[in-house]
């Protein structure tokens, strides 16, 4: 077994399941917390991770297949995904595939989940498939204000570990959401997303 990333919620390791590569996700305990709490906190947020990756599949959405669960040690044990973070493709692969993130993501809100944690590096292409991983930090949401906070997440990280190819990576990201929510959804969120800019740049001059 190889930690492969140390977390603030949990570790990951990689491991073997049944002679394939798996993934390890295990929720680290929290000494300041209640231990009874803390281990019913850790419970929960391993039950619904393992279903939003479980249900974002059903929807169509590429994510790894979840091998088994343990509820008494927290920890989740899913397929390993062999590909290439898109955070770490060229800029022009990282424009191309951006359309496709965009794409997943609307289904996604189409179907009432929020990721949490849109980063280039949380979605990995495989064999020219985008699949999205990490769903931590999820929740079941239809509210526009909860995928506003989604699309400026992303936004914010192509601004910022991708800013030459920013604006054509998010006009593309933009174009495949579209695509799946319509423009009447989409033309409600980018309101959201731009209200939500304009409320931290006040932030920040006071």
């Amino acid at each position: 077994m190889k930690l492969i990333k140390k977390g603030a919620e949990a570790d990951i390791y990689q491991t073997m399941w049944q002679n394939s590569k798996a993934i390890l996700k295990i929720r680290k305990v929290k000494n300041y917390r209640n231990p009874s709490l803390d281990a019913k906190i850790r419970k929960q947020r391993t039950i619904k991770e393992s279903q939003m990756i479980s249900n974002a599949r059903t929807f169509g959405i590429p994510t790894p297949l979840v091998y088994f669960v343990n509820l008494k040690k927290s920890y989740i044990i899913m397929q390993e995904i062999p590909g290439t973070p898109v955070h770490d493709l060229s800029e022009s692969k990282i424009i191309k595939f951006s359309k496709e993130i965009g794409n997943l993501v609307g289904k996604l809100h189409q179907n009432g989940i929020m990721h949490g944690d849109l980063t280039t590096s949380n979605f990995i292409l495989f064999k020219n498939l985008v699949y999205v991983i990490d769903f931590g930090l999820s929740q079941n949401s239809i509210k526009p204000e909860d995928h506003a906070v989604d699309l400026r997440l992303i936004k914010e990280i192509l601004n910022s570990a991708h800013a030459k190819i920013m604006k054509n990576a998010w006009k593309n990201f933009l174009l495949g959401y579209k695509s799946v929510v319509g423009d009447s959804y989409h033309t409600k969120i980018a309101k959201l997303v731009a209200e939500i800019e304009s409320r931290g740049r006040y932030a920040e001059v006071v």
